[in-house]
């Protein structure tokens, strides 16, 4: 018997278009033999295609599991698992809290120093009380400033000085009432993938070799200018530490299914840097989340095999969990 499995796609967030581009790769790859395919698609303005899903416990019959490939907000940060939650359905997407602390780039930043894993000094400042001299009093030139809840770059810019400080503080409070100021890392970016639920594993970490300052939206998305490295050229020693590092940050959030955990090297002393961990990676012909499994020998719709039986067993333990007395 087929699997009823809806792909959920689109979304209100700023990464609308990646979302279509990574629901249509998805749905491309999906084995027919395997999987009878519903797709449910929501506009930039929230409204859902052919309908919503219900959030009452059987009410979608039609649906065994569900992979909102929705990236950004209203979608990785939360809230479309709790919907699923609420209907009781499996879904391909780390739980409610992981979700939302993982979007938090703050909070991902307090979990894992907690945990004594590598990070970049930052600031934290609200939208109606940004201090430009307060930033450049504590931390030096270059800084990255970024809107907490935000992927794909969107509204990240790199500040040299105080106008262009001015202007970045500007622009990522558009997108957020909560701005991350980050000293900036001069060196290497890399990205490293994992998979699991109880015991996660992480695939080989590739190099992202931007075309511009840094892999910023139009580098990722629209230029088709930046470079890969698969695997990244590190040592063995390098590779297994960013390895471990990867899965201790997805443990630290409390991730499940999948994540992409990005990272920083510092070319003057060769630390490694947690940057961030995505917990719905794109799936678009460039994404490289799925390059680093197939690097392991695992091809694409296998991976989306593999993906689908975790949220399904993760579901089935969760019967097993008691709500009331």
């Amino acid at each position: 018997m087929k699997i009823r499995l809806a792909v959920v796609f689109g979304g209100r967030s700023g990464e609308h278009e990646i979302s279509v581009r990574s629901a249509k790769s998805i749905l491309a790859a999906l084995d027919p033999e395997k999987y009878q395919v519903s797709e449910y698609f929501i506009s930039k303005e929230g409204k859902w295609s052919p309908r919503p899903l219900s959030p009452e416990p059987g009410g979608n019959p039609d649906i065994d599991v569900v992979f909102p490939i929705l990236h950004g907000t209203f979608g990785e940060d939360g809230t479309i698992q709790g919907l699923l939650e609420m209907a009781e359905l499996a879904y391909v997407s780390a739980g409610v809290m992981a979700s939302s602390v993982s979007m938090d780039k703050e909070v991902m930043k307090r979990l894992c120093k907690e945990r004594g894993l590598p990070i970049v000094d930052y600031l934290v400042l609200e939208r109606d009380a940004l201090d430009s001299d307060q930033i450049a009093a504590q931390l030096p030139f270059p800084v990255f400033v970024k809107p907490a809840n935000l992927g794909s770059s969107v509204g990240i810019s790199k500040a040299h000085n105080q106008a262009e400080l001015k202007k970045a503080l500007d622009l990522a409070a558009e997108f957020d009432t909560k701005i991350v100021v980050e000293r900036g890392v001069e060196g290497r970016e890399f990205e490293c993938s994992v998979m699991g639920n109880t015991d996660p594993e992480a695939a080989v970490p590739c190099e992202i070799l931007p075309s511009r300052e840094f892999y910023d939206y139009e580098d990722k998305y629209l230029l088709d200018k930046a470079e890969t490295v698969l695997p990244a050229r590190l040592s063995p020693e390098q590779t297994e530490h960013m390895r471990w590092l990867a899965v201790q940050c997805y443990r630290a959030v409390g991730c499940e299914i999948m994540g992409r955990v990005d990272f920083l090297m510092e070319r003057a002393t060769g630390q490694i840097f947690i940057n961030e961990i995505n917990t719905i990676p794109g799936f678009t012909s460039i994404s490289m989340f799925p390059k680093m499994w197939e690097h392991r020998g695992v091809a694409f719709s296998e991976l989306l095999d593999r993906l689908i039986g975790l949220a399904l067993e993760r579901a089935d333990a969760r019967k097993r969990i008691r709500f009331s007395r």
